[in-house]
């Protein structure tokens, strides 16, 4: 172990922290995983709204595809044409942003006309100015994921034996997973129900019946990426700049070859801490706030 490693596993914490907090944003903006099924409901329950609504799949595939795509015109550019890598990241990263903008909106234009009978409308000022918001924050993720990808391949020794675009897909598959799990927790619970006590649990007839007026005006995407920014975003961004420091930090510390059994042993170490800590904060918030209440109060227009 060196300056240069423990310098090189810093950079990686510091690049995953900044695509974890883009990841979660980006399926903010775009209505995806979790909470999309909720805005997938609201028109079929009478509440047609101003949304974007573009998922095809969970967020773990979507974000293995944008960083795998990345990393694989990438890692083209850079072993046949000697393109600098930062370049050819730059380059990678903006393909996969642009896959993500077809996606995107041939989603939007499909569900919304799908949903016509309910009333529901394709807004067309919805789509020009939250696709290229949804596609910033998709750039910025397949970027920092597929720099990882390279550093852990081509820089960091030992050299990962994985090429570079497997190594971006798992690390997709991980960021989109956090940014399920961790983020979506403050859009879904805190956003589109905020009529409703958070953490009080959502009934299932009460499925659809988000939250349409904003602070001024309708809600759209942009008022949600705007709630998230402050806290969902920051929290996946942590959650994955962790996975990857840690992980990262265990095996440059001890020797892969010669002291592999002391590296799964700190993984190990590691998970225990988390899920112990984990368990203590749920323990305690429990028994300060006890159990949420319900609430009977009408549904809001």
């Amino acid at each position: 172990m060196d300056a240069l490693s423990m310098g090189l596993v810093a950079a990686m914490g510091a690049l995953a922290t900044v695509a974890g907090a883009s990841e979660d944003i980006e399926s903010d903006v775009g209505s995806q995983s979790n909470p999309n099924s909720q805005v997938q409901l609201a028109a079929q329950v009478g509440n047609p709204h101003r949304i974007y609504n573009k998922a095809i799949s969970g967020e773990p595939p979507a974000n293995a595809l944008w960083a795998t795509t990345a990393a694989v015109v990438a890692y083209t550019l850079i072993t046949k044409f000697a393109m600098p890598a930062l370049f050819a990241i730059a380059v990678g990263a903006s393909v996969a942003a642009l896959f993500n903008g077809v996606f995107s909106t041939s989603a939007y234009f499909g569900r919304n006309a799908s949903q016509r009978r309910f009333n529901q409308w394709i807004y067309l000022d919805i789509v020009r100015y939250t696709t290229p918001s949804i596609m910033a924050h998709a750039w910025i993720t397949a970027f920092c994921i597929t720099c990882i990808a390279y550093i852990q391949t081509q820089i960091l020794m030992p050299h990962h034996p994985f090429p570079m675009p497997v190594i971006a897909m798992i690390w997709g598959i991980a960021v989109g997973a956090i940014g399920s799990s961790v983020g979506d927790i403050h859009y879904g619970g805190e956003r589109e129900f905020q009529w409703r006590i958070f953490g009080q649990g959502l009934n299932t007839m009460l499925s659809g019946q988000i939250v349409r007026k904003a602070e001024a005006g309708l809600r759209n995407s942009i008022d949600n990426a705007w709630f998230c920014a402050k806290l969902g975003g920051p929290f996946t961004g942590l959650a994955f700049g962790l996975v990857v420091f840690l992980d990262s930090w265990r095996t440059t510390v001890f020797d892969p070859v010669t002291q592999s059994g002391l590296a799964i042993g700190m993984g190990l170490f590691f998970v225990i801490l988390m899920n112990l800590y984990n368990y203590y904060v749920e323990t305690s918030v429990r028994r300060k706030y006890g159990p949420y209440p319900g609430y009977k109060g009408d549904i809001p227009a």
